[in-house]
């Protein structure tokens, strides 16, 4: 899926609002899918596995090995999608390249999923691409394809900002929602 940055501007970001839409409604169903069938030690630390409480050892040895194997794939613009891509449902590309096209929002707002002891990443948008090249290559990474907190986390942030709330109220929201329970977030600086 590539996208482009001709006149199609406006009605990209409608359709991303439309879908995250639906996406949040579904956030929480979305993210136990996501925690069931993809997410290995990534997200909440209360959760509870096979009925017993996991350990925080388990849980850090889980996203440990969660995050050591997380690929990257560079593309030729952003508005190309990594190829590890194609077999994700179609609301988990809408995520990425929203991510692509906020990388200002995002790189503002921190992950809460343990990332950025595991992964040495310094936000949320450091779960969706790794490097931004002088050339406009793009180098993404799949930590995100694997992660229901980072899309949860992405997802809201664009849809709040397209509505018009500022990073500073979407960085507070996002702060005050994943304070508790979830991982110590990335570093990112205050805004």
């Amino acid at each position: 899926m590539s996208f482009s940055h001709d006149g199609c501007t406006y009605h990209f970001l409608s359709l991303i609002e439309e879908r995250m839409n639906i996406l949040m409604m579904k956030s929480k169903v979305i993210t136990v899918v996501l925690a069931a069938s993809m997410v290995s030690g990534c997200g909440n630390e209360s959760k509870e596995s096979s009925g017993s409480k996991r350990t925080e050892a388990t849980q850090h040895e889980e996203h440990q090995q969660h995050t050591l194997g997380d690929k990257r794939e560079e593309t030729k613009n952003s508005e190309t999608l990594p190829s590890f891509l194609n077999d994700k449902p179609e609301d988990m590309q809408l995520i990425y390249a929203a991510a692509a096209k906020h990388q200002t929002l995002l790189e503002n707002i921190p992950c809460y999923c343990g990332c950025g002891e595991e992964a040495n990443h310094q936000n949320n948008y450091d779960c969706f691409i790794f490097e931004n090249k002088g050339n406009g290559a793009v180098t993404w990474d799949d930590h995100g394809t694997k992660c229901g907190v980072c899309l949860e986390i992405a997802a809201q942030a664009v849809v709040d900002y397209s509505k018009g709330k500022s990073i500073e109220d979407i960085r507070q929201e996002i702060d005050d929602k994943y304070k508790e329970g979830y991982a110590t977030p990335t570093p990112t600086p205050e805004v």
